[in-house]
């Protein structure tokens, strides 16, 4: 018994010795790795990821909107051609067997979009831009205007577009609403 013992204890430690003596070249080989990846990233970007890494998922939920709207990035529906297709068949017969009723319904959310500005009132839109985006100072609403057509806000109520295309356009540049 006692050699069996003594057998399973120099297994043991041959598989600990050895497990040993290979874990620093596999931990080298993965830190020299990540050491050349981040030799080759902007210390500055690797300290905003790192910031990143320590948010909670509420915290990244309200980055993700912040940033949207710093950057005036826009939500893109992602099209379900796989769950739509079933449905639409599905719907043509029933549109077809009814009559057709034909109700205007009023719209309520308007976008609006800068489409034009005239190059002599290019400095006034560019105030007015400034005051209308929120967090924007005078270089982004200058970038703003020059890169038209551009959205300027969406979601807006009826009056609150009226207002502001009369306002846009009275200075000089062409605005829609959508």
């Amino acid at each position: 018994m006692s050699f069996v013992k003594s057998t399973a204890r120099i297994g043991s430690l041959c598989r600990v010795t050895l497990s040993q003596s290979l874990r620093p070249s596999i931990r080298s080989f993965s830190v020299s790795r990540l050491m050349r990846e981040e030799a080759a990233v902007d210390p500055k970007i690797t300290k905003i990821v790192d910031d990143i890494a320590t948010l909670n998922l509420l915290e990244t939920a309200s980055l993700v909107k912040a940033l949207k709207t710093r950057l005036n990035i826009q939500d893109i529906a992602m099209p379900v051609a796989a769950a739509a297709a079933p449905a639409a068949a599905a719907a043509a017969p029933a549109e077809a067997a009814a009559p057709a009723k034909e109700e205007k319904v009023e719209k309520t959310e308007f976008k609006i979009t800068l489409a034009k500005v005239d190059a002599a009132a290019k400095a006034k839109v560019i105030r007015e831009i400034k005051g209308l985006l929120p967090n924007a100072n005078l270089v982004e609403a200058k970038k703003f205007v020059e890169s038209v057509p551009k959205v300027i806000k969406e979601n807006a109520s009826k009056e609150e577009a009226e207002k502001i295309k009369t306002l846009l356009e009275g200075l000089g540049a062409s605005v829609t609403l959508d």
